[in-house]
């Protein structure tokens, strides 16, 4: 959900929605299509002096948030329109199809997009053939989302919803069959996305998002860093990654919750492979073990989702440390839950045997991975004054004791 800001836009940017707007971006395209960049068809359209110099800023700004939209929303984003911190705010494409088959496959024809942003969720609704009821409390927002919906409708050959401009809160679903909230607020403003760190400051409120949750179907999203004492029992809790990287915590009530599942980690990737380990709660800890020859890094939604232990079954392995979040097993297990490694030595943990071991293998190319060591990876890489054509994995990390391990490493 995007937060105003007391201070308006700059200026030109609520025109790109209008007519003008959209044969300004429209001559870009077409500029750029031609062969020209971003700065040589600003400069033709400048020469011809017909353009207002604050709209042709903004459709210039407009034409860069496209070209990076198109990872998330696809050949679509040619023709929507972002805000900078809106686009980064936004749900991925993939990952709002999955909410979207959730409210479908619960039988709801109608849902509420309680603080929809730029539109994401609610495109992906209209795609899943269920009617979206947008709200938005941010009116340059609010106005780039109905375009961006008008936009979705069309390509759905369905209604283009209307979207509602206020508090989320003070407007509620109206009688919509199902609530998707998006409360994981970051501070306000159309550039600025950092996050508001404290529970007490998310908007739509968790107390309001929980309790929309008691009465009807309701998703909520939220960030990967969620305190997990917020989570209501009655919560499926769902943590999302997409090539390796948490985007999301959703949390899942009622029928768009599945039965038996209250924890689980979703893994994407960019080829639209997907894959799911889940559970009933969290899983209890594997048993530490000593090193073996495989060392197993979990993805971050496993860790997220506290489902480590779940995953070391599968994969006949163990924690190498207690609370640290690497396994080790004697076997090669294909995973996608978990990058595999295989442990090529063991080298001493003191920084000047390191750097003379890695010398002496002529090691030039490091990457550096660690987890319960305290060491900044990019100035010890700097301090070890690396040389020679050879690359490898240094993982840092403790063992059963506690003590110090360093372990050179390659890809499995």
């Amino acid at each position: 959900m995007t937060v105003s800001r007391e201070s308006s836009p700059a200026p030109g940017w609520e025109l790109l929605p209008t007519r003008i707007g959209r044969e300004l971006l429209e001559r870009i395209d077409d500029l750029r299509a031609a062969g020209r960049t971003v700065a040589e068809a600003a400069r033709a359209i400048r020469s011809d002096g017909d353009a207002d110099p604050g709209l042709l800023a903004a459709a210039l700004t407009q034409a860069e948030l496209r070209d990076r939209a198109a990872a998330k929303f696809g050949p679509l984003s040619r023709r929507m329109l972002f805000t900078r911190a809106g686009l980064e705010q936004a749900t991925r494409g993939p990952v709002a199809e999955r909410h979207a088959e959730r409210f479908r496959s619960a039988g709801c024809r109608t849902v509420a997009d309680l603080g929809c942003g730029l539109g994401a969720e609610s495109l992906a609704l209209l795609a899943a053939g269920v009617a979206a009821r947008p709200v938005e409390l941010d009116p340059l927002t609010a106005a780039f989302a109905e375009h961006n919906l008008a936009v979705g409708a069309e390509a759905a050959g369905a209604p283009a919803p209307r979207v509602r401009v206020g508090d989320a809160e003070r407007l509620g679903p109206e009688d919509a069959d199902g609530v998707f909230l998006d409360p994981a607020r970051r501070t306000a403003g159309h550039s600025d996305t950092r996050r508001v760190a404290s529970p007490d400051d998310y908007s739509p409120s968790l107390r309001f998002a929980f309790g929309l949750a008691e009465r009807r179907p309701t998703g909520v999203k939220l960030g990967p860093g969620l305190d997990r004492e917020l989570i209501p029992d009655t919560a499926e809790a769902q943590w999302i990654s997409v090539d390796g990287q948490v985007v999301e915590t959703g949390l899942w009530f009622g029928s768009v919750a599945r039965p038996g599942i209250g924890r689980a980690a979703l893994v994407l990737r960019s080829d639209g492979a997907a894959d799911e380990l889940t559970a009933p709660a969290d899983a209890p800890d594997a048993d530490v073990r000593g090193l073996g020859e495989y060392l197993y890094e979990p993805d971050g939604a496993v860790i997220r989702a506290r489902l480590i232990g779940e995953l070391a079954g599968r994969l006949d392995a163990g924690m190498l440390s207690p609370g640290i979040a690497y396994l080790s097993s004697d076997r090669l297990e294909e995973t996608p839950f978990a990058r595999a490694f295989r442990v090529v030595e063991v080298l001493p943990a003191g920084e000047k045997q390191l750097k003379r071991a890695l010398a002496t293998r002529g090691i030039g190319v490091l990457e550096i991975k660690k987890r319960g060591a305290d060491v900044d990876p990019a100035a010890l890489r700097k301090r070890l004054k690396l040389s020679g054509t050879a690359s490898a994995t240094l993982v840092l990390t403790r063992d059963a004791s506690g003590g110090h391990l360093a372990l050179l490493a390659e890809r499995a």
